[in-house]
């Protein structure tokens, strides 16, 4: 794959540029003259060329092309623009403040773009619903059927993700090393720092005392996800934050998880009014309980999403740290099976 094209001599601007590369997960071709930039002109998917080239460049009549960017660390300097003609660049970046302008347009060429990823979101309609349980299970699920899966904890007062999935003692990044991040995050970049097991990669929170998510930082993430993933998963707190609105406003669909009786169905009527504030695609998934699936639907007044029966030794084996029981059998495996299949064949 051919890489971005730098055209500069200037060590500094070249240091710059190379740094914000990385933090686009690219690779760059780099000349210092322009002769050695012309038989990669045309191939190079993106061109960079430095104010101290730009006449040397223009100089040699390079033929137009889309994606040439003059990049400048002068501050208002006249003869920019007519640089920037002279070389036909589409635009003028100043460094630094067209840094994560940079950063956009690096990413674009290192990661093609592919059909955005589905992104389905779980939040209970009471505690102890188990949304995060049937979070961890449907990431699984996915995984298993050979499914890029990003799996996101939104919740920091849930326990943990990793946790349910025993993967506490993971090596790799928590949302405490990206709460700072803003703009445009490599997906590559992203699934190499996050920890992955079994095809799923995984975004929780460390132990301890937690921040909250900030709405940038989400969007980050979850933009990196559908670049990079077939589906992303994400389990949401019953009281949404600005983190959780900006997870429901990309939400292909939502499970509110509710169990079968008049709490639940009372409790879960409260949290469906803040999701409608955010997200169309409500469905619900009723857990066993006295009353029956039409009735906890009708009563709420949406779609049913599925049912998952009360389901014996399920919070034995997660208190022992082992992964939810997925079998073909098992009442998860089953909703999770049939969910994915609908799921798939809807965004096909």
């Amino acid at each position: 794959m051919d890489r971005p094209l730098v055209i500069t001599e200037d060590h500094e601007l070249l240091d710059d540029l190379l740094r914000i590369a990385a933090a686009a997960g690219a690779e760059l071709d780099v000349a210092h003259v322009p002769a050695h930039a012309r038989p990669r002109w045309n191939r190079a998917p993106l061109v960079v060329v430095g104010g101290d080239m730009a006449d040397a460049l223009a100089a040699t009549g390079p033929p137009p092309r889309h994606r040439v960017f003059l990049v400048t660390q002068e501050r208002d300097d006249p003869d920019t623009w007519r640089k920037c003609v002279a070389v036909g660049a589409q635009a003028v970046l100043e460094l630094p403040a067209a840094e994560r302008r940079l950063v956009d347009e690096f990413a674009d060429v290192a990661e093609p773009p592919a059909g955005p990823a589905a992104v389905v979101c779980v939040v209970g309609g009471r505690g102890g619903a188990g949304a995060s349980v049937l979070a961890g299970s449907l990431a699984l699920a996915a995984s298993r059927r050979r499914l890029r899966t990003l799996l996101v904890d939104a919740d920091p007062l849930g326990g943990g993700l990793d946790l349910v999935l025993g993967q506490e003692e993971a090596d790799g990044a928590r949302w405490s090393d990206l709460v700072a991040r803003e703009g445009r995050v490599s997906c590559t970049a992203l699934q190499a720092a996050l920890p992955t097991f079994a095809g799923l990669t995984l975004l929780s929170f460390h132990r301890g005392e937690v921040e909250p998510i900030p709405a940038e930082a989400m969007r980050s993430v979850l933009e990196a996800g559908r670049r990079g993933f077939d589906l992303v998963v994400v389990d949401l707190p019953r009281h949404l934050d600005q983190a959780a609105a900006e997870a429901l406003g990309r939400a292909t669909t939502t499970l509110l998880v509710v169990p079968a009786d008049v709490r639940g169905v009372l409790a879960a009527a409260q949290v469906l009014t803040g999701l409608r504030a955010h997200t169309g695609d409500v469905r619900a998934v009723v857990r066993g309980g006295v009353l029956k699936d039409d009735v906890v639907t009708g009563s709420l007044g949406v779609p049913h999403g599925g049912s998952v029966p009360d389901q014996p030794g399920l919070a034995a084996a997660l208190d022992r740290g082992d992964v939810p029981p997925l079998g073909r059998r098992s009442p998860l495996g089953r909703f999770c099976s049939e969910f994915l299949h609908e799921l798939l064949k809807e965004d096909a």
